[in-house]
């Protein structure tokens, strides 16, 4: 069974940074396509960054969050990141991370349809 746990979510003011982490139990992040998703109130869920299986990075997201969104893999610790500088209200949303075991190589960010195992969410909440 693969268990995805996130932390590092919490409420910040706008111009703050967080660093999110979703750790994948008892396996490798490196067997592993993983991604961030992420659901605004009242909105539906997003993709915004995958490293697949290749390593290779791909963000999904527009360009209000071109440069301000970091994803990054650490298989040593089996554990995947999320970091987001410069936040401001609009990155207000459940962050949820989700795996895949062998996703191949993506040129696009792929529909959340894919992923069949999801974390629990973690809560970023930014004021102005």
């Amino acid at each position: 069974q693969v268990r995805l746990v996130e932390s590092g979510g919490g409420s910040v003011q706008a111009g703050g940074s967080l660093r999110l982490s979703c750790t994948i139990s008892g396996h490798s992040t490196s067997r592993y396509c993983m991604a961030w998703f992420r659901q605004p109130p009242g909105k539906e869920r997003e993709g915004v960054a995958v490293i697949d299986d290749h390593g290779m990075i791909t963000y999904g997201y527009g360009n209000s969050e071109k440069g301000r969104f970091t994803i990054s893999q650490e298989n040593a610790r089996n554990t995947l990141y999320l970091q987001i500088n410069n936040l401001n209200p609009g990155d207000t949303a459940m962050y949820y991370c989700a795996a895949r075991l062998f996703c191949g190589s993506l040129g696009a960010m792929p529909p959340e349809s894919i992923f069949p195992f999801w974390g629990q969410g973690s809560q970023v909440t930014v004021s102005s």
